[in-house]
């Protein structure tokens, strides 16, 4: 792209993204710290992609979640995830009129634009599936018909972590469909005391006002698509995925043992288009190394599967992946 090129898109992000800042400090207004949780939340919303949210309770998972989607004036659905849950309890069904033989179509919770999943692997396999068509497909079909889901549509998921009691690990082919995985841990004791001052009150509610609409989103997400990616970047995030599946290739060979699964294509694809999105939060028209380096490792924890050689050596997917950063040439 000429440097004129370049420019004008950098122009065009300053200005389409000066509504990041209004967003983050509307949201900080409820959530303390989590400045990692805010920003990927904006950047999924960017790129059009689902997050799955890993934290033990108590950490602001959902309480980020319904914060964001008070700041972007969108409909919200909250649903917690049961082990009793069905999926026509997500999706709708259909209902008998006993008058006159007909069957009316009710729609489910999921038809809404902001789908908070909370505790999503506290359900059965059934309701986990029915929800991965929505969020591949953006559709939902009841009976014989196929409903359209509106835009955006974006399912932020939070899960316990696994090792807690009644919970039903994600299929990989469903975790796979995230665009990111976080993962959130305890905050500062400066921060905890933050909270503390602003949380302990027994009637305080904190009113978040919207400061986007869905246009606004679709916007920036047209600007998004704009930004520049030199060559020399994409095949720097093809060598970081294609190393997860051939590590020795890449003179990685210690890794070798410890890699059951590489990253899939999915990969690809959605590190190219969220460090384009990481890029747009920063208001920048061209994507750095830094981007894909700054969101690689939410792209890829969950799309990297340590082998039971790993786990033996107490390494987990993330050492794995910082490893491979560690040793790829930046360009």
């Amino acid at each position: 792209m000429a440097e004129g090129g370049i420019t004008a898109i950098n122009e065009k992000v300053k200005n389409e993204s000066a509504f990041v800042h209004n967003l983050v400090s509307e949201m900080e207004k409820v959530i303390v710290g989590q400045k990692y949780l805010i920003e990927r939340l904006i950047v999924a919303f960017l790129a059009n992609g689902h997050i799955l949210i890993e934290g033990v309770p108590g950490l602001a998972k959902t309480l980020s979640v319904k914060t964001l989607s008070d700041a972007v004036s969108t409909k919200f659905q909250r649903l917690q995830f049961t082990p009793d849950l069905l999926p026509a309890d997500l999706l709708g069904t259909l209902v008998y009129n006993p008058k006159d033989g007909s069957f009316t179509t009710k729609k489910g919770p999921i038809f809404s634009n902001i789908i908070l999943a909370d505790e999503i692997n506290r359900a059965p396999a059934k309701v986990q599936s029915a929800l991965l068509e929505a969020m591949q497909e953006r559709q939902v079909t009841i009976g014989e018909n196929t409903f359209p889901l509106d835009e955006p549509f974006l399912v932020l998921a939070t899960q316990n972590p696994i090792e807690q009691e009644g919970t039903y690990p994600l299929p990989e082919a469903q975790v796979d469909r995230f665009m990111l995985k976080l993962k959130i841990t305890y905050p500062s004791i400066e921060e905890e005391h933050r909270i503390m001052k602003r949380m302990a009150h027994t009637d305080k509610k904190i009113e978040i006002q919207p400061v986007i609409s869905p246009e606004d989103i679709k916007r920036a997400r047209d600007v998004v698509n704009e930004i520049y990616m030199d060559e020399k970047i994409e095949k720097y995030i093809l060598d970081i995925v294609f190393a997860t599946r051939e590590p020795k290739k890449y003179k990685l060979d210690e890794l070798s043992g410890l890699i059951q699964y590489g990253a899939s294509p999915r990969a690809s694809i959605y590190l190219n288009l969220a460090s384009k999105a990481y890029a747009f939060v920063q208001g920048r028209g061209y994507v750095t190394p830094q981007d894909v380096k700054s969101i690689g490792p939410d792209i890829l924890r969950h799309r990297v599967i340590a082998s039971y050689e790993a786990e033996a050596e107490e390494k987990t997917s993330d050492d794995i992946i910082q490893k491979i950063f560690d040793e790829i040439e930046v360009p």
